[in-house]
């Protein structure tokens, strides 16, 4: 376990600072805090001074019981601990997944069949053949319309539980080559030469050809493409998590508008869709009959109310609160805080009301005492910094910010200010490039490559993660820097 302190150093920079690798056989959440509290203990430091943590997602880390995170906010009320918000945005379709058994066997259908069209060349030669008959079908009618770009041939993305995008990709592209996958898999029952592969293509078929699928794959699709845009900017490599924020509440917006007003409109897609493929449009008004009960036993509900209320209404209103707790209160007000405080264009972003309550959230640095000389002193602080000191023009970021108060003095005339803006700087946030550099990992230490030392690991290791920097590096370039090196008897 790597254990990297920041802190900000007299001077106003902003240090990271490895301070060990830890060997730890226990990985549970206490035998890891023990292990960090005998490290800072060798430094004369202590968790009560810790103002923010991070880590990856793995259980003990954010567990919000027995967490590491939960464990030393318990010792620090400030310990602050912002996860990958691209990580906790794929959480919440796995939530979802999880309390409704219609996203969850639509999950598992969709990955089957595409793993079946996806394991023989044959059949994909088969799909795609089907699918150019059929865009050629829909040009002669008049159904789609040519041109650079257009019409081009679609792949199967078979969906992820670590990538939010691949679920969205996954289900719209289902939805476009329907037809072909369809006939696909009829030539599969007729000529699959074992009985398994013909019983498992049928029952796929017949899975398909239900309105429930149909329903289920235009509702996650319209969900999903809501907060599409989010997950773009969530996989950012340079994150704006301000922006970020913005439309982690346009999301909530637009959803919610969506379960109020979508109806209508979703289930006249549907029914297009269900008659273009001969799927069975059921009476909305007839009694529903679950598969998980007799035909004799009429349930009490109508078929409009199990699919309005009890899969349409629910899905969404799980959607939502996933987001709401996971993108909750305290991270809100501290990210918009710390925009607050960025002097770019000019402080354009100050809000008193927004940085005290991100003060609020630090209880060990503010007390009721000093909160309101924390508001005396920030508005004088704005003044003198964007409208009379023109030291303060220009300013790139909280970095800037932090140097240039320690250069004027001026973090002794705002002391309450100054221990603000460390704060922010203090808070890790972490990101989707964070994330990809645990996955990349695996890939360079393998189990053919164990052994490796930890510097030729990282050394290893960070070219990989920064691909685009290295391949600006001429080889000359590199056999020169080894060549250099030593002396050698050959010449590289």
């Amino acid at each position: 376990m790597a254990i990297v302190l920041r802190y900000i150093d007299r001077n106003g920079f902003v240090m990271e600072r490895l301070l060990d690798i830890v060997h730890v056989q226990d990985t549970s959440a206490l035998s890891l805090k023990r292990a960090i509290v005998n490290l800072l203990a060798q430094h004369s430091l202590s968790l009560s001074y810790v103002r923010g943590q991070c880590y990856d997602g793995a259980s003990n880390m954010q567990g919000e019981i027995n967490g590491l995170k939960m464990l030393i906010r318990q010792e620090s009320r400030s310990a602050h601990s912002i996860h990958c918000f691209a990580h906790q945005l794929q959480l919440t379709l796995v939530a979802v997944s999880k309390k409704c058994i219609e996203v969850g066997k639509l999950v598992v259908l969709v990955s089957n069949i595409l793993n079946v069209l996806g394991s023989s060349f044959k059949r994909m030669d088969e799909f795609r053949d089907s699918q150019k008959e059929r865009i050629q079908e829909a040009l002669d009618l008049g159904e789609l319309t040519t041109g650079s770009g257009l019409n081009q041939e679609l792949g199967l993305s078979r969906a992820c539980d670590t990538r939010w995008g691949s679920h969205f990709k996954s289900f719209n592209n289902f939805i476009l080559m329907f037809g072909s996958i369809l006939n696909v898999l009829e030539s599969l029952v007729l000529d699959a030469r074992l009985l398994d592969e013909r019983a498992k293509a049928m029952g796929y078929l017949e899975a398909c050809r239900t309105y429930e699928v149909a329903f289920m794959l235009h509702l996650m699709s319209d969900v999903l493409a809501i907060t599409n845009e989010l997950n773009k900017c969530l996989q950012k490599k340079e994150q704006d998590l301000v922006n970020a924020m913005l439309l982690v509440e346009v999301a909530k917006i637009r959803l919610q508008a969506y379960r109020d007003e979508e109806w209508d409109s979703l289930i006249a897609r549907v029914s297009l869709f269900c008659i273009k493929h001969e799927i069975l449009v059921p009476n909305f008004e007839e009694p529903y009959v679950s598969s998980l009960r007799s035909r004799r036993r009429l349930g009490d509900n109508k078929v409009s109310h199990h699919y309005r209320v009890e899969v349409f209404c629910n899905i969404i209103d799980w959607q939502l609160q996933e987001l709401k707790d996971r993108f909750g209160e305290a991270t809100t007000d501290l990210l918009h805080g710390i925009s607050c405080l960025n002097p770019i264009d000019l402080f354009s972003s100050f809000d008193i009301r927004k940085i005290m309550k991100m003060a609020k959230l630090y209880p060990d640095d503010f007390n009721e005492f000093n909160m309101g000389s924390l508001e005396n002193q920030l508005a004088s602080y704005i003044i003198d910094v964007r409208d009379v000191d023109e030291r303060f023009y220009n300013l790139k970021g909280l970095c800037d910010l932090s140097k240039k108060l320690v250069q004027t003095k001026k973090h002794s005339n705002y002391p309450l200010v100054f221990r603000l803006v460390k704060l922010a700087l203090l808070l890790p946030v972490a990101t989707a490039s964070v994330e990809r550099a645990f996955s990349a990992m695996k890939f360079i230490k393998n189990d053919l490559r164990s052994q490796m030392s930890d510097d030729f690991f990282s050394g290893c290791l960070v070219p990989y993660l920064e691909k685009d920097v290295f391949d600006n590096v001429s080889n000359d370039a590199i056999i020169k820097t080894f060549q250099d090196m030593k002396p050698r008897r050959v010449q590289l």
